[in-house]
């Protein structure tokens, strides 16, 4: 593929390197912007172009995709000095796939179609391996035309791809993810201590309940990074913290309970409270460890 189009890429973190780095791969240009400059090194010395601002970053961009860290984060760069939306090209398409919220998503797309320029919400699951390996879930938010313009980007970042619904969409279904994930985690580190207490070997208790009807992401992929003592990031603890904020604030808006996300999220509270806010979320184990 020889794709000369501009793609502008705003966040080179633990995921969005590697997602960059599949449409410089794929034969796009990409402008990279992000705080640190270091985390683009890899990506600039493949070919991408360093930019100092986003609003240099967008400036000849067909597409700008965004992933940082917070919804504060999300607005500086969409909204603040030297933005996004002052400097994106009219007809251009803005594309967050940061976990924020669905307000924020809707305010971005009703900002956006005042100038001529394309808005969704994409945020993803799969966290650093799904990263890597190109097999990122992508919810999306927005308008179908604008999706089916950016699915080709999409798929190279991704395999399963759904637009859910109008502007927001996207952020209220990894919100529903986020809500799967919590107490699932609890259930695989208390599942991994029980085994370690009554004397099984938890790496063949793992073998087992892997095929059974327990199994799911945290439990095949995480659990192993716990008995191996590998509490490095696919995504962060204080990100999870925040994401679960973002849910239960939406639910108390809909009068919705969710007392299981309400246990997680104190529970991962206390966890970043001992120091492993910089931590993946499999660190959860460690609050039967500390």
């Amino acid at each position: 593929m020889n794709n000369r189009e501009t793609v502008a890429f705003v966040g080179t973190g633990v995921m969005g390197n590697s997602m960059a780095g599949h449409l410089l791969r794929a034969g796009y240009h990409v402008n990279v912007y992000t705080r640190t400059k270091e985390k683009a090194e890899n990506l600039i010395s493949s070919g991408a172009k360093w930019c100092s601002t986003p609003a240099e970053a967008v400036a000849d961009a067909k597409y700008t995709i965004t992933i940082v860290g917070y919804p504060k984060d999300v607005e500086e760069v969409y909204f603040g000095k030297d933005g996004i939306l002052e400097n994106a090209k009219q007809g251009s398409f803005v594309i967050d796939m940061t976990t924020s919220t669905p307000s924020l998503a809707k305010k971005i797309y009703a900002a956006a179609k005042e100038k001529g320029i394309y808005s969704l919400d994409a945020p993803v699951s799969g966290g650093d391996v799904g990263a890597k390996e190109a097999r990122l879930t992508i919810m999306v938010g927005g308008d179908k035309d604008a999706y089916k313009t950016c699915l080709p980007l999409f798929e190279r970042m991704g395999k399963n791809i759904v637009l859910q619904g109008e502007a927001g969409s996207g952020q209220h279904t990894k919100m529903c993810n986020q809500i799967a994930i919590a107490t699932n985690m609890i259930g695989v580190c208390e599942s991994l201590a029980y085994a370690k207490s009554s004397g099984l070997d938890p790496e063949k208790v793992l073998e087992t309940i892997t095929t059974g009807a327990a199994n799911s992401f945290s439990l095949s992929k995480l659990a192993p990074r716990i008995l191996a003592g590998d509490f490095e990031p696919g995504f962060y603890v204080k990100h999870f913290i925040k994401d679960m904020g973002i849910a239960l604030a939406e639910a108390e808006a809909m009068g919705l309970k969710l007392p299981g996300l309400s246990l997680a999220i104190d529970m991962y509270e206390e966890l970043a409270s001992k120091g492993e806010e910089n931590s993946g979320t499999q660190a959860l184990y460690k609050l039967w460890e500390i």
